[in-house]
């Protein structure tokens, strides 16, 4: 979520006041709606820019641009993009945003599959992913009962899971719910009902500081300077066999289906390293 609201920020300074030219879609599957169509965009003059959990949402004089770039998409801006239409299907462009004084952006994505996501509504509340979404952590009806409510209504789930869940909290996602819970001292595996009043309200200062805190490191950064930045302030995610800068301990991991979680035994887990889910259902 934060290099999501620093894009919403980045976009509203370059964006808003300007009409929309054109609009290409280079892959099909990106698109998920069809009414209003893609060209109802273009012409409208952009008013703002707003972000829902991990959602961007440009509004194009009533119009809606709605999109979630997923774990390998990006928005990469261009101060003069092709005046030709790219070739749909080529490369990993999905779609090609020109404004009226011929700048704009593309949203990418790499690999094979393909999670990107495009909606174009007349309302943000008609995605059905946003519809759903629980509060964002940095707004101010977050409070420490919003979240003590959260977690007791989780019952025994396990607080990664629960971090990660759009449904209950909007936005954290899968590596800042590592950051978090490691600047936590709280095992991933932890369940969620198991917090007394002090570990809650501990717990949600942590979220607030540490999406905060990475929002402050992203500002005035250019779109594509934002993945490096996110890189370079991980303390344990995406640094296994690395030393945790806390304690000193090898970061770890647990690798699932599609995913995997680092922590640090010494700072989260007593010391213990946590079984390896993938492993362990391999040697059933």
């Amino acid at each position: 979520m934060p290099e999501v609201e620093s894009l919403r920020r980045f976009l509203t300074e370059r964006c808003v006041g300007h009409a929309i030219a054109q609009v290409h879609l280079a892959a099909i599957s990106a698109l998920k709606t069809y009414d209003p169509p893609l060209e109802a965009l273009q012409g409208g003059v952009v008013t703002g820019v707003e972000r829902y959990g991990k959602w961007l949402a440009i509004d194009a004089g009533g119009t809606f641009l709605v999109f979630h770039l997923a774990r390998a998409g990006w928005l990469r801006w261009r101060d003069e993009l092709p005046t030709t239409p790219p070739r749909p299907g080529k490369g990993p462009l999905a779609l090609r945003v020109t404004l009226d004084d011929g700048s704009g952006f593309e949203l990418t994505e790499a690999g094979t599959q393909r999670k990107l996501a495009v909606h174009v509504v007349a309302d943000a509340a008609q995605v059905p992913a946003i519809a759903t979404l629980g509060p964002d952590p940095l707004d101010d009806d977050f409070t420490v009962a919003a979240l003590a409510a959260i977690l007791t209504g989780a019952g025994r789930a396990q607080l990664k899971g629960v971090l990660r869940d759009q449904r209950l909290i909007a936005g954290i996602g899968n590596a800042y719910s590592d950051e978090i819970l490691h600047a936590a001292r709280l095992s991933p595996f932890q369940p969620s009902n198991a917090l007394d009043d002090e570990a809650v309200a501990a717990l949600h200062q942590v979220i607030r500081t540490e999406l905060t805190e990475a929002i402050q490191r992203a500002e005035g950064l250019a779109a594509k300077d934002l993945k490096g930045e996110k890189k370079s302030g991980m303390r344990v995610h995406g640094r296994a066999g690395q030393a945790c800068p806390v304690c000193g301990d090898t970061v770890r991991e647990v690798s699932f289906a599609s995913s995997s979680l680092q922590y640090c035994p010494t700072c989260q887990t007593g010391g213990k390293p946590l079984a390896d889910r993938r492993m362990s259902r391999l040697l059933k």
